[in-house]
């Protein structure tokens, strides 16, 4: 499976996640740097400013002259830019409303002209930012969030296609992509499996969708033999897969068909999708999963933002996350948000276990 990792002493499981998030706010604070450069081009603090210090998200939005549809990206945005302290968050008292305040350090992006009191540093950090300004992940961020339509991605923006369509004729960020993930899975399933290993009692059969050369299950056969483990995934990537384990493999589109089982595994699959695509995916995990008293139930590894323990750097980590995959027009959801897409699909129970760092284990019940 993976018993080459370090694994020593009894909390080994949780030090090795702790360095995952450790590694993840390292890695993520670019999109401190990103997104402070996208609200200096919306001019996010001059309206704030101009509003008297504070306001709403849908307050900010007119103020910046952007389109309605933008107003869930806007808050991802301004997700960051609260946890780095640019400006502060809070409720209104009055609700579910957020208020986002004025800092000592927003004021001084406010434009403040040429007049010798002018005490805005906003030319200072606009040049320092130049590097990242011209970066296409932000020059496609800014584009993407002037537009007046949902999609496509800032991704598509800057590159003039999405990231899927781009990995099938560009063959080195199709194998950063493939050994990325990878790499994930040989990290997270041997820790998942003992963590949540409970998840798989009475099961007989299993198919992870999405789940490409089949590293996830093979793990999950291994250490449970009696599971039948399928892997469900496009024709061309199945047709690469290894025939040195006990998984079958199915060539097929999540989007059209899923091969009945007792239980649906999907590692990572949904934030690479918006919800609508989502609900998609779940209602055919619906029609393929054995009924909830016969032990049907899908599995799902992604984020739940604001669940579980919430120090400084797991919350700063998962929001610059979703900052980062909305490149992609991915998205990290909290609480709230994953039970709307339930509900949509068709599904009323669900239970959610934050054992695994960024990530946390869902077991949703036809």
């Amino acid at each position: 499976m993976a018993s080459s990792l370090p694994v020593t002493g009894s909390n080994s499981s949780q030090d090795l996640l702790q360095a995952q998030v450790d590694l993840w706010h390292q890695v993520g604070r670019y999109a401190t740097s990103a997104a402070l450069g996208v609200a200096m081009d919306l001019g996010v603090a001059d309206a704030i400013h101009h509003r008297g210090g504070s306001a709403t998200l849908p307050e900010i939005l007119a103020g910046v002259g952007i389109h309605p549809c933008k107003l869930r990206a806007l808050r991802r945005l301004m997700r960051v830019l609260a946890v780095s302290g640019t400006f502060s968050a809070s409720s209104d008292g009055h609700g579910d409303a957020v208020v986002y305040r004025m800092t000592p350090a927003s004021c001084l992006l406010v434009s403040g002209g040429e007049s010798p009191a002018a005490t805005g540093l906003a030319p200072l950090v606009g040049l320092n930012l130049y590097p990242i300004l011209v970066s296409p992940f932000v020059k496609g961020m800014i584009a993407w969030f002037r537009q007046d339509k949902p999609g496509p991605s800032p991704f598509a923006v800057a590159y003039g296609e999405m990231i899927w369509e781009r990995t099938d004729h560009d063959a080195g960020l199709n194998e950063r992509v493939n050994k990325a993930l990878a790499a994930d899975t040989r990290f997270l399933m041997p820790i998942f499996l003992k963590e949540c290993g409970e998840v798989f009692d009475g099961v007989d059969s299993l198919v992870d969708v999405g789940g490409g050369l089949g590293r996830a299950a093979a793990a999950i056969a291994a250490a449970f033999p009696r599971i039948k483990c399928s892997v469900l995934d496009l024709p061309q990537v199945v047709a690469d897969a290894p025939s040195d384990n006990n998984v079958e493999y199915v060539p097929g589109d999540m989007f059209e068909s899923i091969p009945p089982a007792k239980v649906i595994f999907l590692k990572m699959i949904l934030h690479d999708w918006g919800d609508e695509e989502c609900v998609n995916i779940l209602k055919k995990c619906k029609q393929a999963v054995a009924p909830r008293e016969e032990g049907g139930k899908i599995v799902i590894i992604d984020m739940v933002l604001g669940h579980g323990p919430q120090h400084i750097k797991l919350k700063e980590a998962q929001v610059f996350f979703d900052f980062h995959i909305m490149f992609i027009n991915g998205a990290e959801r909290d609480e709230q948000e994953w039970k709307d897409i339930f509900s949509t699909a068709g599904f009323t129970d669900y239970k959610i276990v934050s054992v695994l760092g960024l990530m946390s284990v869902i077991e949703l019940y036809p």
